[in-house]
């Protein structure tokens, strides 16, 4: 499972010209699921995403998550970050799970995030969406439930 994290000042996903969430202060989320995902791998991103510490303290260190600057998540499915570009010009989707099976994991992660009492919108699973946002930093953190990076 992999996850793009963006510290955003704010984020919103459009599908066919409705707004269908938006966040202030918080991260945009992108996540893809892997074939051979698992529940273990779901925790782990679910984990790292909720106490990401990239905020800023009153030092100006990167040492608050989410949760401690009362900020929100929005989440998007993309399945396009199991792409695999290593050989051609073509990204080849092969590892990235049915939309079945990433849909479930997509809608468990939003759920956990939530369970930790994190604000959460998110986009439309398989829709064609118009993600905006205003990176704050800018500040990109790329997370892999294999520890490939």
């Amino acid at each position: 499972m992999r996850a793009v994290v963006q510290r955003v000042d704010r984020a919103s996903v459009t599908v066919d010209g409705a707004v269908t969430g938006a966040v202030e202060k918080g991260l945009m989320v992108l996540l893809g699921v892997a074939e051979g995902d698992t529940e273990k791998d779901l925790a782990y991103i679910v984990d790292k995403v909720c106490g990401l510490r990239i905020f800023e303290d009153e030092a100006g260190k990167m040492n608050l998550s989410v949760q401690d600057v009362g900020g929100a998540i929005l989440a998007v499915s993309q399945f396009t970050l199991c792409g695999d570009c290593r050989k051609g010009k073509r990204p080849s989707f092969d590892k990235a799970a049915k939309p079945d099976i990433a849909n479930a994991y997509y809608e468990d992660f939003v759920a956990a995030c939530r369970a930790k009492d994190l604000p959460v919108e998110t986009g439309v699973f398989r829709a064609h969406m118009l993600v905006e946002l205003v990176n704050n930093g800018p500040v990109t953190i790329l997370l892999d439930s294999t520890k490939l990076f």
